[in-house]
């Protein structure tokens, strides 16, 4: 990654130095469809690399352990770069490379693999930063027993990254929640619309705030509970089914290493949830799992065996791909 990441470190020292730079422009991960270019001014990136190290308690030199091209690879190279260093760039040794580094920012399968084979790397940080996707309260709960300082983050391109740290908004972001709870994001960190698509941006940027596809809640304390993508609710049946919560019940099963839900359209049920399971676990087990937890007509129609979840680049799961497997 190194060579392919020397030139964007380049660029993007030239951009956060110029006088009147144009906006950068960041791809989404095109997970659930077509990848949209997200514009996002200088001041929105800079609002959210100075909010960070605030929340943070200081600024250092970050690990650059995700693609360049997607805006958490982008923030760790311009945190770095306003703190006065160029990043760290993970080639093969993630030991070595951290010790050269004060934070990290990582995906939850990274976590994953990392606990297992470098867990003293991971303890060595002053701080990881971990989103991209749901977080387990196991995986949470086995990095603490590892000495691992984890800060989940909740954000997207729109938003210049990771704005609500373990459920706290950064200062000055705003976080409210829709009438029909969807999950609301203002203050200076949004993006300036999408590139040649002016409909979608007007879609999505109402009255100054940004309008995600995540439903959630706020609790007593106000903070933020994301509960998981609005599409991510599955109608089969007639019945309203939480994938996010069917998958994280099933990552719990002790001979499961990884698993996804996801609707598939079905003449009978309208939607069929299926699971995509990595591991040892039959379409009966699984429905008796997730019954145990959750109403019964939660539970799986249908149970697919992967060796591994199809993953992007950036480490979230291709959904795309997931439904043509089922």
């Amino acid at each position: 990654m190194e060579d392919r990441v020397e030139g964007v470190l380049g660029e993007v020292a030239a951009w956060l130095a110029a006088d009147d730079p144009d906006p950068w422009v960041v791809e989404t991960s095109g997970s659930t469809g077509t990848p949209k270019r997200v514009l996002l001014s200088r001041a929105a990136v800079l609002a959210s690399v100075h909010a960070s190290a605030r929340r943070l308690g200081g600024s250092g030199r970050w690990l650059l352990a995700l693609p360049p091209s997607y805006v958490a690879g982008l923030q760790v190279i311009c945190r770095s770069l306003v703190a006065g260093h160029e990043p760290v760039v993970l080639e093969d040794d993630f030991a070595a490379a951290a010790r050269r580094a004060d934070y990290v920012s990582l995906v939850p399968t990274q976590l994953h693999r990392l606990l297992d084979t470098d867990a003293d790397a991971l303890r060595s940080f002053r701080t990881v930063l971990l989103g991209g996707g749901p977080i387990d309260a196991a995986l949470r709960q086995r990095a603490a027993d590892a000495g691992v300082r984890i800060v989940a983050t909740y954000g997207s391109a729109e938003t210049a990254g990771g704005c609500v740290y373990d459920g706290v908004p950064l200062d000055g972001v705003g976080v409210a929640i829709g009438d029909d709870g969807r999950i609301r994001i203002g203050g200076p960190v949004l993006f300036d619309g999408y590139a040649g698509d002016p409909a979608r941006t007007a879609e999505v940027l109402v009255d100054g705030w940004f309008l995600t596809s995540d439903a959630g809640r706020l609790d007593a304390d106000g903070r933020l509970h994301v509960l998981g993508r609005l599409d991510d609710i599955v109608v089969s049946g007639g019945v309203n089914v939480p994938a996010a919560a069917v998958a994280a019940r099933l990552r719990e099963h002790p001979a499961v290493r990884g698993a996804e839900v996801l609707g598939v359209p079905d003449e009978e049920w309208g939607n069929r949830v299926v699971a995509f399971v990595v591991g040892d676990l039959s379409p009966d087990e699984a429905r008796d799992w997730v019954g145990e937890q959750h109403p019964r007509s939660w539970a799986p129609r249908q149970l697919v065996r992967l060796d591994a979840i199809p993953m992007l680049d950036n480490g979230k799961p291709d959904r795309i791909a997931l439904r043509d497997l089922a």
